[in-house]
């Protein structure tokens, strides 16, 4: 509280000072000049224009360095997701089908090609962030699962600490939710003899992971399809959910 006040204290002091020397300047001009009426004359024509520069500052100037601001972000919240799906989401995406029953439907969905548009991409999200996911935790290797998840767990807890995920809500919740799955399967002793209820209760936090990865797949998808070609070029190449998709270009 101390702190800020002495920084009121700074603020009144300095503005009272440039008035001070404004009225100090005026006083100059009109013990040379003599002339009251042509200093009040661009005195008021100033102050009537500060309404119009206020607005010029804070509505259209802060307006765009907002947005170009929030452009930046967006770039570089985008680095890292990509940055997750390189080390992580992929291959995440990849481990969570043996786990699916209803795998191929969803394959056939996301099939991603250079043919698709800004509505093709909105359709797809809609369709998969209302979709009853049919993850079973006793139908692929848990095991397996959990030594991955470990294995990254370092590199999850330092993407969680970066600051540019603040403003990324869904992606953080994503990163906690596979954050906790790896703490769930840590604690299992034997994730081969679950009881069933047990069983249950990691295929609702694994349904939960897969639907946010999907979710935030297509968003990443859509941004490399929108700004970075190239890169999209080559995400399509190593498609998770394409069987037959390889990184090298065949014609």
């Amino acid at each position: 509280m101390g702190r800020v006040k002495k920084i009121f204290n700074w603020q009144f002091f300095w503005g009272l000072g440039l008035v001070a020397l404004s009225a100090f300047f005026y006083l100059i001009h009109y013990a040379i000049f003599k002339d009251s009426h042509h200093i009040f004359l661009y005195l008021i024509g100033d102050i009537a224009f500060v309404p119009i520069e206020v607005l010029l500052v804070t509505l259209i100037i802060h307006r765009l360095l907002s947005k170009r601001e929030k452009r930046s972000l967006l770039q570089k919240m985008n680095m890292v997701i990509g940055v997750f799906y390189s080390e992580v989401g992929t291959k995440l995406l990849e481990r969570f089908a043996a786990f699916d029953p209803e795998t191929t439907a969803i394959r056939a969905e996301l099939i991603i090609s250079n043919e698709w548009d800004n509505r093709d991409f909105a359709k797809k999200s809609r369709h998969f962030r209302n979709y009853a996911y049919k993850i079973d935790s006793k139908n692929g290797d848990l095991e397996a699962l959990r030594n991955f998840l470990l294995e990254k767990r370092d590199f999850m807890l330092r993407l969680l600490e970066n600051p540019n995920l603040l403003e990324h809500d869904s992606f953080t919740e994503l990163l906690w939710a596979v954050t906790h799955l790896a703490e769930e399967l840590n604690f299992r002793k034997n994730v081969k003899k679950l009881i069933d209820t047990d069983a249950e209760h990691l295929s609702g936090d694994m349904r939960r992971v897969y639907g946010l990865l999907i979710s935030e797949w297509l968003d990443y998808m859509k941004h490399l399809h929108t700004d970075y070609p190239y890169l999209f070029s080559l995400a399509t190449r190593t498609n998770p959910f394409d069987l037959e998709a390889t990184p090298e270009v065949k014609g």
